[in-house]
């Protein structure tokens, strides 16, 4: 079944751009040039992937990126043309999985938007759920669950814990994470994880104290009264 991406993005000439490569893959494209137009097109459809221009008219990216995220989780690769690694990690805290900064190769920006589709379409088959500690991963469905109840994660943060969660006991440092969840050719450093971290355990709350931070390594799920 062919996969929905709404890009949103003010330029024209960069939207028909992105478009183009999309549509040669076999996506579904949907298009906004403002942030209302956007928000209007994610209630109304169903979609796998939002590409998400920061400076738009009307309502920025950052705005609808955090009115996005407090219903759903798709995932979502942010665009600026601004290279403040702040900015970099705003988008992380709201909520964002990747961040591309302008000028790019579409064909790098398509290869990222693969990367979130394949891992959330598919995962290891050995398991179709994951537990520990009072903390539940399904996978089929990617929900996770706190002590039986709903845990909503972003895309990024379900892969993080996932991936601790099947490494229960092992030191997992800052590069496997980011090699695992972004792949090689990601453009970022520690605080880009660290930020996931921040997040992931916030939402965890009292079991937050299974993910260990192991200082200068990285870190790692274990059993902890």
């Amino acid at each position: 079944m062919s996969k929905t991406i709404l890009i949103v993005e003010d330029e024209h000439i960069l939207r028909e751009i992105i478009k183009d490569y999309l549509l040669e893959e076999g996506y579904e494209v949907l298009e906004a040039d403002d942030g209302r137009k956007a928000l209007a097109l994610f209630q109304e459809h169903e979609l796998d992937l939002i590409i998400l221009d920061i400076m738009l008219p009307e309502l920025d990216g950052w705005s609808v990126c955090k009115r996005i995220r407090k219903v759903s989780n798709v995932p979502i690769i942010m665009l600026t043309a601004r290279s403040d690694e702040d900015d970099t990690l705003m988008g992380f805290e709201l909520g964002a999985d990747d961040y591309v900064t302008k000028p790019y190769s579409p064909p790098i920006l398509l290869a990222r938007a693969k990367r979130l589709l394949e891992s959330r379409q598919t995962r290891e088959q050995e398991d179709d759920s994951l537990s520990s500690n009072g903390i539940s991963i399904h996978f089929p469905s990617r929900t996770v669950a706190v002590d039986g109840e709903n845990c909503s994660l972003t895309h990024t943060e379900f892969e993080i814990l996932a991936y601790l969660m099947k490494n229960k006991g092992i030191i997992i440092t800052r590069e496997q994470l980011i090699t695992k969840i972004w792949g090689y050719d990601f453009v970022g450093d520690d605080r880009t994880v660290n930020s996931h971290i921040r997040n992931l355990r916030s939402k965890l709350g009292e079991h937050a104290k299974h993910i260990a931070t192991i200082v200068r390594s990285g870190y790692k799920f274990e059993d902890k009264l």
